[in-house]
């Protein structure tokens, strides 16, 4: 669908119950919806992969491979490609993890375990590295967002999958 030309403006549109963006020219609604976060706890052997960001927010610290869904991918194939993208590592996908929700920031991460095919690590332009840690390496306080450390413990823990609704700030 080709974009609005006219001037749009935040209104509730007929038939709705929340102020979207309208073009008060020819009508067209924007639906701002939350965005899906696919991830994975990559595991080789008995450490865990990290990727530290090299883009923001938070640049400089330690995550999980994840990021936005594609329109017309799978989460799983989501998953797994952004485990190639962000450390270059080769994972088959083992267990659905939890879904966590994060209304604040209209954010629903779908997060996995996988397993890597080998310990072969080669950081895309997303990372400033990859390593794989133990869990007593885990560097916990240079982790870059509440969703990772949720992710490592639903993982230890071992009860899946896990759905949790989380609205606090960090």
């Amino acid at each position: 669908m080709t974009p609005p030309k006219g001037p749009i403006v935040r209104k509730i549109p007929d038939g709705d119950d929340r102020e979207r963006m309208v073009c008060t020219d020819c009508g067209f609604v924007h639906y701002d919806n939350p965005r899906i976060v696919a991830g994975a706890v990559c595991t080789w052997e008995d450490k865990i992969l990290l990727c530290k960001r090299a883009i923001e927010p938070r640049i400089g610290y330690w995550t999980m491979p994840a990021g936005y869904l594609e329109l017309g991918e799978a989460v799983s194939e989501g998953a797994v490609r952004e485990v190639l993208e962000e450390s270059g590592a080769h994972v088959d996908i083992k267990a659905f993890l939890g879904m966590f929700e994060i209304p604040r920031i209209s954010q629903i991460y779908m997060v996995y375990h996988a397993e890597m095919q080998n310990a072969e690590l080669a950081p895309g332009i997303e990372s400033l590295e990859a390593d794989l840690f133990s869990w007593d390496e885990i560097p916990w306080d240079e982790l870059a967002f509440p969703s990772v450390t949720w992710a490592l413990n639903s993982f230890r823990e071992g009860v899946h999958p896990k759905f949790e609704i989380f609205n606090h700030v960090r």
